[in-house]
Protein backbone atom coordinates (compact mmCIF):
# COMPACT_ATOMS: atom_id res chain seq x y z
CA UNK A 1 0.00 0.00 0.00
CA UNK A 2 1.13 3.53 -0.76
CA UNK A 3 0.03 6.94 0.46
CA UNK A 4 -0.89 9.18 -2.48
CA UNK A 5 0.42 12.57 -1.38
CA UNK A 6 -0.01 15.89 -3.16
CA UNK A 7 2.88 18.36 -3.02
CA UNK A 8 1.88 21.96 -3.87
CA UNK A 9 3.45 23.23 -7.09
CA UNK A 10 4.15 26.91 -7.48
CA UNK A 11 4.91 29.42 -4.73
CA UNK A 12 4.70 26.88 -1.89
CA UNK A 13 6.79 24.21 -3.62
CA UNK A 14 10.29 25.11 -2.46
CA UNK A 15 9.22 25.86 1.12
CA UNK A 16 7.36 22.52 1.25
CA UNK A 17 10.29 20.52 -0.12
CA UNK A 18 12.64 22.20 2.37
CA UNK A 19 10.34 21.45 5.30
CA UNK A 20 10.03 17.80 4.27
CA UNK A 21 13.80 17.53 3.86
CA UNK A 22 14.42 18.87 7.37
CA UNK A 23 11.80 16.41 8.62
CA UNK A 24 13.64 13.45 7.11
CA UNK A 25 11.85 13.07 3.77
CA UNK A 26 13.99 13.79 0.71
CA UNK A 27 11.79 14.72 -2.24
CA UNK A 28 13.41 15.29 -5.62
CA UNK A 29 11.65 17.10 -8.47
CA UNK A 30 13.02 16.74 -11.99
CA UNK A 31 12.52 19.55 -14.53
CA UNK A 32 9.19 19.27 -16.38
CA UNK A 33 8.13 16.32 -14.24
CA UNK A 34 5.06 16.31 -12.02
CA UNK A 35 5.92 13.03 -10.32
CA UNK A 36 8.60 13.71 -7.68
CA UNK A 37 10.65 10.90 -6.20
CA UNK A 38 10.82 10.42 -2.44
CA UNK A 39 13.06 8.25 -0.28
CA UNK A 40 10.07 6.49 1.26
CA UNK A 41 8.68 3.55 -0.69
CA UNK A 42 5.35 3.88 1.08
CA UNK A 43 4.66 7.35 -0.36
CA UNK A 44 3.76 8.27 -3.93
CA UNK A 45 4.04 12.02 -4.60
CA UNK A 46 2.37 14.16 -7.22
CA UNK A 47 2.92 17.86 -7.89
CA UNK A 48 -0.42 19.66 -7.96
CA UNK A 49 -1.19 23.38 -7.97
CA UNK A 50 -2.29 24.50 -4.51
CA UNK A 51 -5.44 25.94 -6.08
CA UNK A 52 -6.52 22.45 -7.19
CA UNK A 53 -5.22 20.33 -4.32
CA UNK A 54 -8.36 20.26 -2.18
CA UNK A 55 -10.49 19.16 -5.13
CA UNK A 56 -8.27 16.15 -5.88
CA UNK A 57 -8.07 15.18 -2.20
CA UNK A 58 -11.85 15.46 -1.83
CA UNK A 59 -12.41 13.20 -4.85
CA UNK A 60 -9.99 10.55 -3.53
CA UNK A 61 -7.53 10.94 -6.40
CA UNK A 62 -5.09 11.84 -3.64
CA UNK A 63 -5.19 10.52 -0.08
CA UNK A 64 -3.70 13.70 1.30
CA UNK A 65 -1.96 16.91 0.34
CA UNK A 66 -0.79 20.33 1.42
CA UNK A 67 -2.55 23.51 0.39
CA UNK A 68 -3.66 26.84 1.75
CA UNK A 69 -6.79 27.22 3.83
CA UNK A 70 -7.84 29.89 1.33
CA UNK A 71 -8.02 27.34 -1.48
CA UNK A 72 -10.02 24.91 0.62
CA UNK A 73 -12.58 27.66 1.19
CA UNK A 74 -12.40 28.84 -2.43
CA UNK A 75 -13.16 25.40 -3.86
CA UNK A 76 -15.64 24.41 -1.16
CA UNK A 77 -13.99 20.98 -1.09
CA UNK A 78 -15.12 18.54 1.59
CA UNK A 79 -11.77 17.47 3.05
CA UNK A 80 -10.47 16.60 6.49
CA UNK A 81 -8.07 19.14 7.95
CA UNK A 82 -5.43 17.05 9.71
CA UNK A 83 -3.10 19.86 10.77
CA UNK A 84 -2.24 23.51 10.36
CA UNK A 85 1.33 24.11 9.19
CA UNK A 86 2.35 27.73 9.62
CA UNK A 87 4.73 28.20 6.75
CA UNK A 88 4.62 30.01 3.43
CA UNK A 89 6.99 31.05 0.67
CA UNK A 90 8.40 33.97 2.68
CA UNK A 91 7.70 33.62 6.40
CA UNK A 92 5.75 31.80 9.09
CA UNK A 93 3.07 34.49 9.14
CA UNK A 94 -0.37 33.85 7.61
CA UNK A 95 -0.94 35.23 4.14
CA UNK A 96 -3.86 37.58 3.66
CA UNK A 97 -6.36 38.11 0.90
CA UNK A 98 -7.14 41.80 0.87
CA UNK A 99 -9.55 44.06 -0.97
CA UNK A 100 -7.56 46.86 -2.62
CA UNK A 101 -8.24 49.99 -4.64
CA UNK A 102 -5.96 52.64 -6.16
CA UNK A 103 -4.61 55.11 -3.61
CA UNK A 104 -6.70 57.95 -5.10
CA UNK A 105 -9.91 55.92 -5.43
CA UNK A 106 -13.04 57.36 -3.78
CA UNK A 107 -13.89 53.85 -2.50
CA UNK A 108 -13.45 53.81 1.28
CA UNK A 109 -15.38 50.73 2.43
CA UNK A 110 -16.82 47.45 1.19
CA UNK A 111 -20.25 49.06 0.81
CA UNK A 112 -18.84 51.45 -1.78
CA UNK A 113 -18.31 48.49 -4.12
CA UNK A 114 -22.00 48.04 -4.90
CA UNK A 115 -22.24 47.50 -8.66
CA UNK A 116 -18.48 47.88 -9.17
CA UNK A 117 -16.09 45.56 -11.00
CA UNK A 118 -13.64 43.46 -8.95
CA UNK A 119 -10.79 41.39 -10.42
CA UNK A 120 -9.41 38.41 -8.50
CA UNK A 121 -8.13 34.86 -8.78
CA UNK A 122 -10.28 33.93 -5.80
CA UNK A 123 -13.78 34.45 -7.18
CA UNK A 124 -15.43 32.20 -4.60
CA UNK A 125 -13.74 33.85 -1.63
CA UNK A 126 -14.60 37.30 -2.92
CA UNK A 127 -18.22 36.44 -3.66
CA UNK A 128 -18.68 34.97 -0.18
CA UNK A 129 -17.07 38.04 1.38
CA UNK A 130 -19.32 40.45 -0.50
CA UNK A 131 -22.40 38.40 0.39
CA UNK A 132 -21.59 38.78 4.10
CA UNK A 133 -21.71 42.55 3.59
CA UNK A 134 -24.87 42.42 1.41
CA UNK A 135 -22.93 43.91 -1.50
CA UNK A 136 -23.48 42.91 -5.11
CA UNK A 137 -20.62 43.51 -7.52
CA UNK A 138 -19.26 42.10 -10.75
CA UNK A 139 -16.50 39.69 -9.69
CA UNK A 140 -14.26 38.70 -12.60
CA UNK A 141 -11.61 35.98 -12.65
CA UNK A 142 -8.11 37.36 -13.14
CA UNK A 143 -5.52 35.25 -14.93
CA UNK A 144 -2.62 37.12 -13.39
CA UNK A 145 -1.02 40.56 -13.00
CA UNK A 146 -4.07 41.49 -10.97
CA UNK A 147 -2.34 44.44 -9.27
CA UNK A 148 -2.11 46.39 -12.54
CA UNK A 149 -5.80 46.15 -13.47
CA UNK A 150 -7.19 49.08 -11.46
CA UNK A 151 -8.43 51.57 -12.38
CA UNK A 152 -8.84 50.90 -16.11
CA UNK A 153 -9.82 47.21 -16.05
CA UNK A 154 -11.33 47.01 -12.56
CA UNK A 155 -12.50 49.28 -9.77
CA UNK A 156 -10.90 47.05 -7.13
CA UNK A 157 -9.05 43.79 -6.72
CA UNK A 158 -8.87 41.03 -4.16
CA UNK A 159 -5.31 39.79 -4.00
CA UNK A 160 -3.13 37.68 -1.75
CA UNK A 161 -0.25 39.36 0.05
CA UNK A 162 2.38 38.34 2.54
CA UNK A 163 4.47 41.48 2.89
CA UNK A 164 2.36 44.11 1.11
CA UNK A 165 5.34 45.26 -0.97
CA UNK A 166 3.73 44.51 -4.33
CA UNK A 167 0.59 46.40 -3.39
CA UNK A 168 2.59 49.44 -2.37
CA UNK A 169 4.67 49.26 -5.55
CA UNK A 170 1.47 49.39 -7.59
CA UNK A 171 0.06 52.25 -5.49
CA UNK A 172 -2.82 50.25 -4.08
CA UNK A 173 -4.60 50.89 -0.81
CA UNK A 174 -6.12 48.12 1.36
CA UNK A 175 -9.81 48.67 2.07
CA UNK A 176 -10.56 45.42 3.94
CA UNK A 177 -9.13 42.04 4.80
CA UNK A 178 -11.06 39.19 3.18
CA UNK A 179 -9.41 36.17 4.84
CA UNK A 180 -6.21 35.01 6.50
CA UNK A 181 -4.72 31.74 5.38
CA UNK A 182 -2.06 29.27 6.46
CA UNK A 183 -0.94 25.99 4.94
CA UNK A 184 -3.01 22.97 5.91
CA UNK A 185 -2.33 19.25 5.69
CA UNK A 186 -5.61 17.86 4.38
CA UNK A 187 -6.82 14.30 3.84
CA UNK A 188 -9.62 12.48 2.09
CA UNK A 189 -12.29 11.46 4.60
CA UNK A 190 -12.48 7.84 3.42
CA UNK A 191 -8.72 7.44 3.10
CA UNK A 192 -8.20 8.65 6.65
CA UNK A 193 -10.51 5.92 7.93
CA UNK A 194 -7.95 3.37 6.75
CA UNK A 195 -5.75 2.64 9.76
CA UNK A 196 -2.56 2.26 7.72
CA UNK A 197 -3.08 5.53 5.84
CA UNK A 198 -4.10 7.37 9.00
CA UNK A 199 -0.96 6.22 10.82
CA UNK A 200 1.22 7.16 7.85
CA UNK A 201 -0.30 10.65 7.65
CA UNK A 202 -0.09 11.17 11.41
CA UNK A 203 3.57 10.15 11.41
CA UNK A 204 4.39 12.64 8.64
CA UNK A 205 2.53 15.43 10.42
CA UNK A 206 4.33 14.61 13.67
CA UNK A 207 7.71 15.03 11.98
CA UNK A 208 6.70 18.22 10.18
CA UNK A 209 5.45 19.77 13.42
CA UNK A 210 8.61 18.65 15.25
CA UNK A 211 10.78 20.35 12.64
CA UNK A 212 8.80 23.57 12.72
CA UNK A 213 8.85 23.62 16.52
CA UNK A 214 12.65 23.49 16.46
CA UNK A 215 13.12 26.43 14.11
CA UNK A 216 15.05 29.28 15.68
CA UNK A 217 15.95 27.24 18.77
CA UNK A 218 19.21 25.79 20.06
CA UNK A 219 20.28 23.64 22.98
CA UNK A 220 22.62 24.75 25.75
CA UNK A 221 24.62 22.49 28.07
CA UNK A 222 26.78 23.72 30.92
CA UNK A 223 28.33 22.80 34.22
CA UNK A 224 27.25 24.81 37.27
CA UNK A 225 28.48 24.91 40.88
CA UNK A 226 25.73 23.72 43.24
CA UNK A 227 25.95 26.99 45.14
CA UNK A 228 25.11 28.97 41.99
CA UNK A 229 22.34 26.76 40.57
CA UNK A 230 19.44 29.04 41.50
CA UNK A 231 21.21 32.04 40.03
CA UNK A 232 21.79 30.22 36.72
CA UNK A 233 18.26 28.80 36.51
CA UNK A 234 16.78 32.29 36.87
CA UNK A 235 18.66 33.32 33.73
CA UNK A 236 17.32 30.48 31.58
CA UNK A 237 14.11 31.10 29.58
CA UNK A 238 13.50 27.38 29.16
CA UNK A 239 11.17 25.68 26.73
CA UNK A 240 10.33 23.50 29.71
CA UNK A 241 12.08 23.18 33.04
CA UNK A 242 15.84 22.77 32.46
CA UNK A 243 17.29 19.32 33.00
CA UNK A 244 19.62 19.19 36.00
CA UNK A 245 21.80 16.15 36.66
CA UNK A 246 24.64 15.29 39.02
CA UNK A 247 28.27 15.06 38.01
CA UNK A 248 30.95 12.84 39.53
CA UNK A 249 32.04 15.85 41.56
CA UNK A 250 29.21 16.32 44.08
CA UNK A 251 29.82 20.06 44.14
CA UNK A 252 28.89 20.46 40.47
CA UNK A 253 25.74 19.93 38.39
CA UNK A 254 25.09 19.59 34.66
CA UNK A 255 22.31 21.80 33.27
CA UNK A 256 20.78 21.50 29.80
CA UNK A 257 17.94 23.44 28.21
CA UNK A 258 16.48 24.65 24.92
CA UNK A 259 16.27 28.38 24.18
CA UNK A 260 15.64 30.82 21.36
CA UNK A 261 18.80 31.20 19.27
CA UNK A 262 18.35 34.97 19.21
CA UNK A 263 18.95 35.13 22.98
CA UNK A 264 22.25 33.23 22.98
CA UNK A 265 24.62 36.15 22.43
CA UNK A 266 23.27 37.98 25.48
CA UNK A 267 22.65 34.93 27.64
CA UNK A 268 26.02 33.16 27.48
CA UNK A 269 27.98 36.10 28.99
CA UNK A 270 25.43 36.24 31.81
CA UNK A 271 25.74 32.51 32.44
CA UNK A 272 29.53 32.81 32.46
CA UNK A 273 29.27 35.62 35.00
CA UNK A 274 27.06 33.36 37.14
CA UNK A 275 29.92 30.79 37.29
CA UNK A 276 28.59 28.43 34.60
CA UNK A 277 31.41 26.80 32.62
CA UNK A 278 31.87 24.21 29.89
CA UNK A 279 29.01 25.93 28.06
CA UNK A 280 28.12 24.20 24.80
CA UNK A 281 25.62 25.43 22.23
CA UNK A 282 24.26 22.81 19.81
CA UNK A 283 21.68 22.83 16.99
CA UNK A 284 18.19 21.46 17.44
CA UNK A 285 16.53 19.83 14.42
CA UNK A 286 13.28 18.58 15.95
CA UNK A 287 11.26 19.10 19.12
CA UNK A 288 8.45 16.70 20.00
CA UNK A 289 6.23 17.50 22.95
Amino acid sequence: MKLKLGIPAGSLQEATLELFKKSGYNISVQPRSYVPTIDDEEIECLLIRAQEMARYVASGTLDAGLTGYDWVVETGADVLEVAELRFSKVSRRPVKWVLCVPEDSPIQSVNDLQGKRIATEAVGLTTQFLAKHNVQANVEFSWGATEVKPPKLADAIVEVTETGSSLKANKLRIVAEVIQSTTRFIANHESYKNNWIKQKIDNIVLMLHATMAAEGKVGLMMNVPKTNLDKVLKLLPALQNPTVSHLSDENWLAVSTIIEESTVRCLIPQLKAASACGIVEYPISKIID
